[in-house]
């Protein structure tokens, strides 16, 4: 049975696990010192909600992490999915859906208008799964500036 929670701090080093493989998974270094202190800080400050999908036996599997914004043509608040991830060897049992599912009553209990994502074009998995979960495929452009 697949069973979603919120992210508490007592489970901070397995999430910062799945955390770090997700970083890895999109070409960053590994940094589990550096994930953990993420982390840390974004559940003390309370300023993104982070769900795991658990196992019984395995406990967290997989995890999304949503970060609040607002759409002011929309007149509400808006959750961006930012992260999703289930270790390679749980795919495929429903993990990301039940995280998705969990998203989306995020949305509806803080009166959101809905969920905002981005992923790769290459992200085949991703890309066949949102659509699947209603998700719809945006035509704008997307830019990025970095302050570096």
């Amino acid at each position: 049975m697949i069973q979603v929670v919120e992210a508490e701090l007592n489970l901070l080093e397995e999430i910062a696990a799945l955390f770090d493989a997700y970083r890895v998974w999109y070409r960053k270094p590994s940094d589990l010192e550096g994930s953990k202190l993420f982390l840390r800080e974004r559940l003390v400050n309370k300023d993104s909600k982070i769900y795991l999908a658990m196992d019984d036996e395995l406990g967290p599997v997989g995890f999304v992490q949503l970060y609040p914004s607002f759409s002011s043509t929309r007149l509400k608040r808006l959750w961006i999915l930012n992260d999703l991830f289930i270790q390679a060897s749980e795919r495929g049992k429903g993990h990301s859906k039940a995280l998705i599912d969990r998203a989306k009553k995020l949305c509806k209990e803080t009166y959101a208008a809905g969920l905002l994502l981005e992923t790769e074009t290459n992200n085949v998995i991703g890309n066949q799964l949102y659509p699947a979960v209603g998700f719809e495929l945006e035509k704008n452009n997307f830019y990025f500036w970095t302050n570096s």
